[in-house]
């Protein structure tokens, strides 16, 4: 019998880490292949992890509430001899390559998580007893790339959560190290005023510490994980982006009867139901692709704009929580796989079987505040994207029809709706216009459109 490893799995491209939120098997237990071990979560989704052999589980590397850096060793698992030898590692190890300031973001796709001296001791205690400091697979990367000691990366002053270092702190390290001008950790901390020198947990607690002792006849309910993750994601976006938000109105008249028209057969030859939101998603990819800098995000002083156009739709869970699960290259989808998309991802959010690449990589987002009879709304920006849009409820009203024979006042189709961007490089022409260009995209819907 041998041992092998059980990994903590890749679960999206910008997904560095999970916590562990239960164990379902411990040691001595007996696992099949694909039989779930334990339950993850990030701060996109809840997923499994499943056995990648048949075996028994010999220990467990971690407890329950840990954060564990995607690639580290999680668990062992005791096989067959034959199963391995079959997945023993290489003896020779190639030493991830030297990483510039401009390549940081490709690093977890080229560099795979390898387990030598520098990055599994962050799993260790610090040489002066304190608890030891986290580090993500790719600051370590960038530190083995770069030479520097774990000794070394200890002082690096951390600006993440709980005094994390992140790929910023490390990058600005090492230029400061080339240039000769670098502070250590404690020198950093020397300069402070003895007022600011808490560590990052007793800054948590004392965040955290409730203003006022509520008394009277309240109910005091705890936020549960995924709420504390959106109030924070929503906190460091009006933190981060410099939010405007400007309205538009559209008589979408021609896209409510064409649907009503055709529904029934869009069913019955597609097998699904069409609603709106493919529709209003449709008219903003048609909008983007005039106004690319919609799809964008910023790092630091320069623009990144995106070339995949992967839209992501704001939903409600049965919990009440919100999840935005991402339409992948939604501009080279046509209606009905638009609409078959929306459908998959909807049904998966309410059934809890997101996958977490389902919810990574959106451009853009779209939360259709309509569905719970909203008739507009002031969304907050989903980071790092620069812009999002909400559509408010559809309502028949009186409005003012321009014919050549002269104006008249019809019931028509009304909605509203809003776009949030960041000003810092979304001025508020190019937000007005890129609004009115989705209004223009569903007031002009062909109403003879064949499906």
């Amino acid at each position: 019998m041998g041992l092998v490893d059980l990994i903590m799995p890749k679960l999206g491209e910008s997904i560095m880490e999970a916590t562990i939120l239960k164990w379902h098997k411990k040691p001595g237990d007996s696992v099949k292949e694909d039989e779930t071990v334990l339950d993850i979560a990030t701060d996109k989704v809840d997923s499994e992890v499943p056995s990648t052999f048949d075996g028994i589980i010999e220990e467990l590397l971690f407890s329950e509430g840990d954060v564990v850096p995607i690639g580290n060793v999680i668990a062992k698992i005791r096989v067959s001899d034959a199963v391995s030898d079959s997945h023993r590692p290489s003896p020779t190890v190639a030493a991830p390559p030297k990483v510039s300031p401009h390549e940081e973001e490709k690093v977890i796709e080229q560099v795979p998580y390898q387990p030598t001296d520098i990055l599994s001791s962050q799993v260790q205690p610090s040489s002066n007893g304190s608890k030891a400091r986290f580090y993500s697979p790719l600051v370590l990367n960038i530190a083995a790339g770069e030479g520097i000691s774990l000794s070394e990366l200890e002082n690096i002053p951390g600006t993440g959560q709980d005094g994390r270092v992140s790929k910023k702190d490390i990058l600005s390290y090492v230029a400061n190290k080339r240039s000769g001008h670098f502070q250590s950790l404690n020198e950093v901390r020397s300069q402070q005023p003895q007022a600011e020198r808490r560590t990052p947990d007793i800054e948590h607690r004392t965040s955290d510490a409730p203003a006022t002792i509520p008394s009277g006849n309240v109910e005091i309910i705890e936020m549960d994980r995924m709420r504390k993750l959106i109030s924070k994601h929503m906190i460091d976006s009006k933190n981060i982006s410099a939010h405007v938000t400007s309205f538009a109105e559209c008589d979408v008249t021609n896209m409510v009867q064409w649907r009503e028209r055709i529904k029934k057969d869009f069913e019955k030859r597609e097998g699904e139901k069409i609603t709106f939101t493919p529709l209003f998603i449709e008219a903003i990819v048609k909008s983007i692709k005039k106004y690319p800098m919609l799809s964008s995000s910023l790092e630091g002083d320069k623009i990144i704009i995106k070339k995949d156009l992967n839209i992501g739709m704001a939903a409600a869970l049965p919990d009440g929580n919100l999840i935005v699960p991402v339409i992948k290259n939604a501009d080279q989808l046509n209606l009905s796989g638009l609409t078959k998309q929306v459908n998959h991802l909807a049904n998966a959010a309410r059934s809890g079987k997101l996958k977490p690449d389902d919810t990574t990589g959106g451009t853009f987002t779209l939360s259709n505040i309509g569905t719970f009879g909203s008739i507009m709304g002031t969304p907050i920006i989903n980071q790092p994207q620069v812009a999002i849009m909400a559509i408010g409820t559809i309502k028949k009203r009186p409005a003012v029809i321009e014919t050549a024979q002269g104006d008249s006042i019809a019931i028509r189709h009304m909605m509203y709706i809003s776009l949030s961007y960041d000003h810092r490089i979304i001025d508020g022409a190019l937000g007005s216009i890129f609004l009115h260009a989705v209004a223009k995209e569903l007031e002009n819907f062909d109403p003879h459109r064949e499906i």
